[in-house]
């Protein structure tokens, strides 16, 4: 189990990444619009609809990482005054909600990236197509899904819960 998790969390840095070089080109794109704007007026043609769905893009690519982690806020005034085996229990069916949560936000997702791709939608300014960047927060959905099973496995075999996240150090592993 200890190898599987040392996987999951290599995997699950690979996916922080990827969130976080998208959330860079936010930023880039948004100073850069800014600078545009103020200093030259000309702002970044399809500054907002490129950095409001690179946005959404690294958001899901976080929700990917949280899947696996389970670090996002959290109240636990009930499981916090409950034994281990009760606490268990509570935490497989807060990960469970999440399971379902998830697919059902993957599928309409995929809807809307269809829908997309299907009636040509584009960007204001550019006319670029807007169904790859959806498809690029649909798949950060996606990729959680795993990480969610494998969340919920391990809480259910006893392994993990939903405290605080402590890493794996992946310097000492290999």
């Amino acid at each position: 189990m200890r190898r599987l998790q040392h996987i999951l969390e290599r995997i699950t840095h690979g996916i922080e990444v990827v969130a976080g070089i998208i959330m860079g080109l936010v930023t880039v794109l948004v100073v850069a619009s800014a600078v545009g704007r103020y200093l030259f007026a000309y702002p970044l043609p399809d500054a907002f609809d490129l950095s409001r769905l690179l946005l959404g893009a690294a958001i899901m690519w976080g929700f990917a990482s949280v899947g696996y982690r389970g670090s996002h806020i959290k109240v636990d005034l009930l499981a916090d005054a409950v034994p281990a085996g009760p606490r268990r229990w509570i935490d497989a069916f807060a990960w469970t909600l999440l399971l379902i949560f998830t697919v059902l936000l993957a599928w309409k997702m995929f809807g809307r990236v269809s829908s997309a791709a299907a009636s040509n939608e584009s960007t204001m300014d550019l006319r670029l197509k807007a169904w790859p960047l959806m498809g690029l927060i649909w798949l950060g959905v996606v990729v959680s899904l795993p990480a969610i099973v494998a969340r919920l496995l391990i809480v259910l075999s006893g392994r993990g819960t939903l405290d605080s996240y402590d890493a794996v150090d992946l310097k000492d592993e290999v």
